[in-house]
């Protein structure tokens, strides 16, 4: 039965973890450490179907953790005669917001910034690599090494996200995310991918309060708001990670 196929493929990504994610891990877990234990910030942006919003806030993570976000709207309206009128130069409005949300963010050289495309081969996801790169930033990318390897890359320069974010973290799904073979369909259902990023990043997240914790530093955590005296412990730590920086 399809929930039992479902339960069974999420063990395999949980193996596929377990077997082949946890050195990608240390080394996302030391960037963050890093970036934290030296005045730097920690974002992350879209994971893939608001996914990230799992780490967020949450009961039980990190405080440091915050959210990248942005949006460039243009208002300019002229005469439909008027719409292909040759620029003075080329210009890519996607890359150029892109580029321009990364300097004049709250980003800063040596922070850290967790992106992801499943496939690898769209061009948002590895613009912003890019742009982080240039801009000092250090970056961690959600992927699919089994889908990006089948796809062609939309960015101008050939590239995958894999290829240009400082540590890879493979989510383990296959080919078109889809990891359930369902009578009826010509193809396979139910999508694996969201499920695997949110566990990688939970382990990532746990290593860094292990780290930190061992140095005799540890983060501000955040505990469960519904919990006896959750509105006060959530005050008081947001006070204190607003105080550190972490």
């Amino acid at each position: 039965m399809v929930p039992e196929q479902y339960l069974n493929a999420v063990r395999g990504i949980l193996d596929h973890h377990q077997q082949h994610s946890l050195p990608a891990v240390e080394q996302a877990a030391d960037l963050i450490v890093h970036a934290l234990s030296s005045q730097g910030a920690v974002f992350c942006s879209e994971i893939g179907h608001h996914n990230q919003w799992d780490f967020l806030h949450r009961a039980g993570g990190l405080a440091a953790v915050q959210p990248f976000a942005y949006s460039c709207t243009i208002t300019d309206p002229v005469a439909e005669c008027l719409k292909d009128r040759p620029r003075p130069e080329p210009v890519d409005r996607e890359f150029e917001a892109i580029r321009l949300v990364v300097h004049t963010s709250n980003l800063r050289p040596g922070d850290v910034m967790l992106l992801s495309s499943v496939s690898g081969k769209n061009r948002g996801p590895v613009e912003l690599a890019l742009a982080c790169r240039d801009y000092g930033v250090k970056t961690i990318g959600f992927t699919s090494m089994a889908y990006t390897q089948q796809v062609e890359a939309k960015h101008p320069s050939g590239k995958k996200l894999y290829e240009v974010v400082d540590v890879v973290i493979d989510n383990g799904a296959p080919f078109g995310d889809a990891a359930v073979s369902i009578p009826g369909f010509e193809f396979d259902l139910l999508p694996v991918s969201g499920v695997s990023m949110i566990v990688a990043g939970w382990m990532i997240w746990g290593r860094v309060m292990e780290k930190m914790a061992a140095a005799g530093n540890p983060p501000t955590v955040f505990m469960s708001v519904n919990r006896p005296g959750g509105e006060a412990s959530l005050k008081e730590r947001e006070a204190t990670y607003h105080q550190r920086g972490y």
